[in-house]
């Protein structure tokens, strides 16, 4: 099993559609920054891109204590805006990946098994259908306070 770290950092998103690309912004980011400051050995990044309700599904492992999903979910604040939600507070029916996969219910099946929890941001613009890469000035101008967050949760 590839994935048996026991912290799971999970970015998930379409870095074709603008602002759905965030979640894998922030791993790319967070993978550069440990190149200078490692991560714990017991922590794993992940760029889920789209395939993040595919992992959350089939690939539970034993290992797992904890998995951060960093994505985007529209929670009606300002562009940018970070927050960290429990599956519990995920906003009902906005919480879905570009092919409208619900995904909240994976993530409570998989709350049982570990701790979940989501850094959220808040998008200005998802181009889907149309290509467009690079995210808005608002969301990467968070991925700085996404990592922020993320350290802290894993004590770095």
């Amino acid at each position: 099993m590839p994935y048996d770290a026991e912290i799971l950092i999970v970015g998930c998103g379409n870095i074709l559609f603008k602002d759905d690309g965030f979640g894998p912004a922030v791993i790319d980011a967070l993978d550069e920054l440990s190149k200078e400051k490692p991560l714990p050995d017991n922590t794993m990044t992940l760029d889920a891109g789209t395939g993040g309700p595919h992992f959350v599904f089939s690939l539970p492992h034993e290992t797992w204590k904890k998995m951060i999903v960093v994505d985007i979910v529209d929670f009606g604040a300002e562009p940018g805006t970070i927050r960290v939600f429990s599956v519990d507070e995920l906003p009902k029916g906005s919480y879905e990946n570009m092919h409208s996969w619900p995904v909240n219910q994976p993530l409570h099946d998989l709350s049982k098994v570990c701790e979940v929890m989501v850094v959220g941001v808040q998008p200005e613009s998802i181009s889907a259908p149309d290509i467009v890469l690079g995210l808005t000035e608002s969301v990467e101008d968070a991925i700085p306070k996404a990592i922020e967050i993320i350290l802290k949760e894993i004590e770095v």
